[in-house]
């Protein structure tokens, strides 16, 4: 896997809470993916409600029901897209993304997009697992990133 061209700051949200929407298509993967986000956000010192969904073209649905609260600093969708024999792997990962990022722009809303789009389960265990890739926890951090530019101090 390729490692990152330079280090991002790093950014905490003491009192923030974060909206985790998690697929749990892949129970496996989503734990993975659901623990390295977990970690990241108890050392922002944010805290998290979890809501899981039966796959990733639930999630942008389940994110925009869920913040009609208006309880959330941000949300995170972790999930994950294997690519199969037919054309539904292009239409579930390209559509949950388009629906994330629309979804970001339009309400200017802090979202980490942590659904893996890989090959193979070894690509995803690789990705998820908070050992290796940390993929979960690179989304939530990607959400801090845009509080903080929301804020007025991202660097």
């Amino acid at each position: 896997m390729a490692e990152p061209r330079r280090t991002l700051p790093t950014y905490s949200a003491p009192g923030a809470r974060f909206l985790i929407v998690e697929a749990r298509y892949y129970d496996d993967i989503g734990a993975m993916l659901h623990a390295g986000a977990v970690r990241a956000l108890e050392a922002a010192g944010a805290t998290h409600e979890t809501i899981g969904v039966p796959g990733a073209l639930e999630i942008p649905a389940a994110i925009k029901i869920a913040l009609a609260s208006g309880a959330y600093a941000g949300a995170l969708a972790l999930g994950c897209v294997i690519r199969g024999e037919t054309y539904h792997f292009e239409i579930v990962a390209g559509e949950s993304s388009r629906a994330l990022m629309d979804m970001s722009v339009s309400r200017k809303l802090p979202l980490g997009n942590g659904i893996l789009t890989v090959e193979n389960e070894a690509q995803a265990i690789e990705r998820a697992d908070p050992a290796q890739g940390d993929k979960g926890g690179d989304a939530l951090r990607a959400a801090l990133t845009l509080i903080a530019l929301k804020k007025g101090g991202a660097k």
